[in-house]
């Protein structure tokens, strides 16, 4: 019996809180609705943190709420942009010129070369009769104060050597032909003339070519000097083109204290002076111009030299150009 008894004060027990419970609900869901701030003034005045810092105590009236009266963000001032400031541009200068290369040194010698085929030496060069005979050979040349060769002085051959003699012929009696290596000069007598009857001389010239005449000089031998009397060397040979003008004198420069050593000097570069006791070989080549000179060799391309041009005209006293 006490049992069932007590089941029945259970039963009635959880039946009335479930009576107390539906009763609790009715009353929140069929109760009024909250009012939206436009309904209450009194809300509007609160302020922002107050409402911040309330619970949210019903979500769901406050969703509605806010989505009936979006809050408009308030107007954001517009600020005008600062002027920017750019500083005036400088006009670009042009680049400065690079600097002036140094002039080059003035040359201090004007050189030529001369054509192997057409140039050949006069000294001991053989001279023969038109037959090809030959009859001796050159051992000087002759010229008058224009440099213009006038005579040729020749060792006529004797017998092994014994009557050989130096006799004296006129330049235009010779042919030139440097491509005849062996026998380039020809003297043009008759086939049985004798050379003695061709001479410029009707006797011998025994003491050396010139040495009685003062208006011509004997190139081979003869000391090369400057107006101020300095020597510069001897000539030891001519070099003479296909014509028979010389267009050379190979002049030995050197000394008992430096090397032997022969340059060819351009014809250009050699004046003919004359003295009371006759001609007088010169030449404006200096110390500097002779050593710069090229070396000459013989059977060797020749290169002439002669002062360069400035020089040469200061040497003058003309003003250069």
């Amino acid at each position: 019996m006490s049992d069932g008894s007590s089941r029945q004060r259970l039963a009635a027990r959880v039946f009335l809180v479930l009576v107390l419970a539906m009763l609790a609900g009715c009353s929140t869901w069929f109760g009024p609705p909250p009012l939206t701030p436009a309904q209450d003034p009194d809300l509007n005045a609160m302020p922002l943190e107050q409402e911040a810092l309330e619970p949210a105590s019903e979500p769901q009236a406050s969703a509605p709420a806010a989505a009936s009266a979006p809050r408009e963000a308030p107007e954001r001032k517009r600020v005008a942009p600062r002027p920017v400031y750019h500083p005036p541009r400088r006009p670009q200068s042009a680049p400065p010129p690079p600097p002036a290369k140094p002039a080059a040194p003035p040359p201090l010698i004007a050189t030529r070369a001369l054509a192997d085929g057409d140039t050949h030496g006069l000294l001991d060069a053989r001279v023969q009769r038109p037959d090809g005979k030959v009859i001796g050979r050159a051992i000087d040349m002759l010229v008058d104060t224009a440099g213009k060769p006038r005579e040729m002085l020749v060792r006529l051959a004797g017998f092994m050597g014994i009557g050989d003699r130096k006799m004296r012929f006129p330049w235009s009696d010779f042919r030139f032909d440097p491509k005849q290596r062996t026998v380039p000069i020809t003297l043009s007598i008759g086939p049985n003339e004798a050379p003695a009857a061709a001479s410029s001389k009707a006797k011998e010239n025994g003491s050396g070519a010139g040495a009685n005449d003062a208006r011509l000089l004997g190139i081979i031998d003869a000391t090369a000097e400057r107006a101020n009397g300095e020597r510069v060397g001897r000539v030891v040979d001519v070099l003479l083109d296909s014509h028979g003008e010389p267009q050379a004198a190979v002049v030995d420069v050197g000394s008992l204290i430096h090397e032997r050593r022969s340059i060819a000097a351009d014809w250009s570069a050699l004046r003919f002076v004359q003295k009371e006791d006759g001609l007088d070989l010169q030449t404006d080549l200096t110390d500097a111009q002779v050593n710069a000179a090229p070396p000459y060799t013989p059977n060797q391309p020749v290169r002439t030299v002669a002062p360069a041009a400035a020089d040469t005209a200061a040497s003058a006293g003309h003003p250069t150009k």
